[in-house]
């Protein structure tokens, strides 16, 4: 019996193609053809996304500060200044011991949740 050979029949129409001769290169040298570029585009784009990010960053900062308690009390002048020891005795003062569970009114058409 005759023996095959591994090689594929290329005829000429696709031996002079870009692709045919790309991947005649590749396999002699993957590294420069593959590797090299695909390293680039990842540090490129890591040099050209900080920025960016960092912009996205700063915008946010901007909207969202955090305040001291002192400015959040002065946001309205209406509001008291909280005292810890205050709220206790105020809360103590309740009788937290007699109450009622009540039942929020649901919307028309809204399902109670009573099976």
């Amino acid at each position: 019996m005759a023996v095959f050979q591994n090689k594929k029949f290329q005829s000429s129409a696709t031996t002079n193609t870009y692709g045919a001769k790309y991947r005649a290169m590749m396999a002699k040298r993957p590294f420069l053809l593959f590797g090299l570029p695909f390293l680039a585009v990842m540090i490129g784009g890591s040099f050209v996304l900080t920025p960016a990010t960092a912009i996205r960053y700063e915008r946010h900062d901007r909207k969202v500060r955090q305040m001291t308690r002192e400015e959040e009390l002065s946001m309205t002048k209406t509001k008291r200044k909280v005292d810890l020891k205050e709220e206790y005795y105020r809360l103590a003062a309740k009788d937290i011991d007699n109450w009622e569970q009540k039942r929020v009114k649901r919307l028309p058409g809204e399902t109670d949740g009573v099976l």
